[in-house]
């Protein structure tokens, strides 16, 4: 049993090709915003004869996986299929699709024109993606092996910052240091009242290690505190993608951390 996420998107007959056509356009940007690079995105228009009964039009869109293309998602425009069937009063709609005789339903499914008094019933466009295939998709962009300048090589899962589990990491550089495990703690603490998502306290004391193995579960930023933290009130912002670091005012780390998850 596939898990699928699905919408229904009603629209006004007559203008169903139109949005039906725009949903295409949203979901390959919202899959773009996920990771998926557009070009290893392809839209495929689903035959006459493929179709099913009560679909005008489907389009299905396909991922270069690294095994093949495969379906993402399908967009159909199945249109008064749906709320037709469960409508009563259904002689009366003028509905367009092959239904089932409803005697059942207590509810008009069907919007009135306020000037001609005409009912009918809205058509239907169903974006319908798979939740494992699509999580693969995403998993397969964001797993890179980058070889770094020391010859060594390091694991990154390049998620987009709103999918990455952990948010942020607070490193102290030294394990066993009073000040700069409860500076990092309450920094944490800062930053989880946020709300963008989970930031954890990384108390290894080994701070490559760190930076690897956040590099490794996706984290887009680490922030260590260390002796300029508590003598200055500095610390350090590593970016996971670039490995760049920046300093600043531990003050100013909330609003930066707050811009960079807008």
């Amino acid at each position: 049993e596939f898990e699928q996420m699905e919408l229904e998107f009603f629209v006004e007959p007559g203008t169903d090709d139109k949005w039906h056509k725009e949903w295409v356009g949203n979901r390959i940007k919202w899959w773009v915003k996920q990771g998926i690079p557009e070009k290893k995105l392809k839209t495929f228009e689903v035959p006459k004869e493929d179709l099913a009964h009560y679909s005008k039009s489907t389009i299905d869109l396909m991922y270069k996986f690294p095994h093949g293309l495969e379906e993402l998602e399908g967009i159909a425009n199945r249109t008064d299929f749906d709320l037709g069937s469960h409508s009563k009063n259904q002689e009366e709609l003028g509905i367009s699709a092959k239904i089932n005789v409803n005697n059942s339903s207590n509810a008009k499914l069907a919007i009135q024109d306020i000037n001609t008094k005409k009912w009918s019933v809205p058509y239907v466009i169903e974006p319908s993606a798979g939740v494992d295939r699509g999580v693969l998709a995403i998993l397969n962009e964001a797993y890179k092996v980058e070889k770094l300048d020391d010859g060594k090589e390091r694991v990154v899962l390049a998620f987009a910052p709103h999918l990455a589990p952990i948010k942020a990491a607070i490193i102290p550089l030294k394990k066993n240091k009073q000040e700069l495990v409860s500076t990092a703690i309450k920094l944490k603490n800062k930053l989880q009242t946020i709300q963008v998502g989970r930031v954890v306290v990384e108390n290894t004391g080994n701070i490559g290690k760190s930076y690897r193995k956040h590099d490794e579960i996706g984290t887009p930023l680490c922030v260590t505190i260390d002796f300029d933290t508590l003598e200055k009130e500095m610390v350090t912002i590593r970016d996971r993608d670039t490995m760049q670091q920046q300093k600043m005012r531990i003050d100013e780390v909330t609003d930066f951390f707050t811009k960079y998850f807008q």
